[in-house]
């Protein structure tokens, strides 16, 4: 083949979209030998510290405000996939949220304290924590009803070229799937490892924070934690992944 049948072809590949992702992986897949065995194994993987302090907190009360535990008696079993069911559609406000989402509603609405803020070492130990308790749980989100003009908006903005470098998620993604870019290998960007603790943040990290880190990769606008933008792309994801079990807390470079 000569070279210029080469670049095409690779532009090909590029953009040929879902269509090469038949078979799509968790992050996990990518990962080395050494690595997934860490990630599976707690006392190796740092994101089980931020598990810990998750399940401490939970049962941990502010004045006379009721602690989680209140409300989700037995949470090994309360809440046993209930992480696999977010983002979704919140019947009472019309809105879309994830898990932090719905994490920080209660902390506001139930226990009347402020809220702990995306990023936060409390909100990132909860949802670890309530993630973690829905380990190996297949994701069963929804993308229909209320969910699906969600859906579409996620789905538009992974298929949308953006930023300077004029790319979109799909292109890297679905098309360049297991290549390298700068010594990292490129997964189907499925989240079922978040929150994730990675080697170059040197801690615990939400979805939010890698999709902020991709932004700022391809040189476009980073969106605010719990936008509009990124919650839609994260249900876009997510039904991507229906079926894949939850891995949280995932280990990545």
């Amino acid at each position: 083949m000569s070279a210029a049948g080469r670049a095409l072809a690779i532009a090909l590949l590029a953009l040929a979209g879902t269509a090469l992702a038949d078979d799509i992986k968790p992050g996990s897949a990518f990962l080395s030998p050494q690595m997934q065995r860490q990630q599976e194994d707690e006392a190796r993987n740092p994101g089980w510290l931020w598990v810990e302090q998750g399940e401490e907190l939970f049962d941990r009360r502010d004045g006379t405000t009721p602690t989680c535990l209140s409300c989700h008696a037995d949470p090994r079993q309360s809440l046993r996939g209930a992480a696999a069911r977010y983002p979704q559609v919140d019947a009472a406000s019309g809105k879309l949220i994830n898990l932090e989402g719905r994490i920080e509603q209660c902390r506001v609405d139930r226990q009347k304290q402020p809220a702990f803020g995306y990023e936060s070492q409390e909100l990132l130990g909860l949802t670890a924590y309530v993630a973690s308790l829905s380990k190996g749980v297949p994701l069963s989100v929804s993308a229909e009803g209320a969910a699906k003009p969600f859906y579409e908006a996620g789905k538009a903005f992974y298929q949308r070229r953006q930023g300077q470098l004029n790319l979109a998620c799909k292109q890297c993604h679905d098309g360049l799937v297991g290549q390298k870019l700068r010594g990292d290998t490129i997964s189907y960007g499925i989240s079922t490892g978040y929150p994730a603790y990675r080697l170059e943040w040197n801690g615990l990290g939400s979805l939010h924070r890698r999709l902020r880190a991709c932004s700022l990769g391809v040189r476009a606008t980073q969106f605010d934690y719990g936008s509009d933008d990124y919650l839609a792309l994260e249900l876009y994801l997510a039904v991507r992944a229906k079926g894949l079990a939850l891995e949280a807390p995932g280990l990545r470079r």
